[in-house]
């Protein structure tokens, strides 16, 4: 198997809703964790994605990413659209992810 160099150090959000004190909510992005990544931009197209390689966390564990979390890094951030096993050894999850742009 070839090694996964993971030279990203990203934190793992997903979408929390929060009271808003008025009988409603809003949803807000909160931490999960931090994970160490690999990230390979080189998909073309429009949207581009962005391939992200993890090291694998069994299903269920909050360090698994799964489509609709973030990935952020900095100012930037990554929505997941799709996790995969990357190696047939499952060492490594590949997510295909989206770059939000701020406005």
């Amino acid at each position: 198997m070839q090694s996964v160099y993971l030279n990203s150090r990203l934190t793992l959000q997903q979408v929390q809703r929060v009271a808003d004190g008025a009988g409603g909510y809003h949803d807000t992005w909160g931490a999960l964790g931090v994970v160490w990544a690999a990230i390979d931009a080189r998909s073309q197209g429009v949207p581009a994605l962005v391939r992200i390689t993890v090291r694998a966390a069994s299903v269920g564990h909050a360090h698994r990413p799964k489509p609709d979390q973030r990935f952020v890094d900095g100012t930037r951030s990554y929505v997941i659209v799709s996790v995969t096993e990357s190696d047939s050894h499952g060492h490594y999850l590949t997510c295909q992810a989206r770059e939000e742009v701020s406005l």
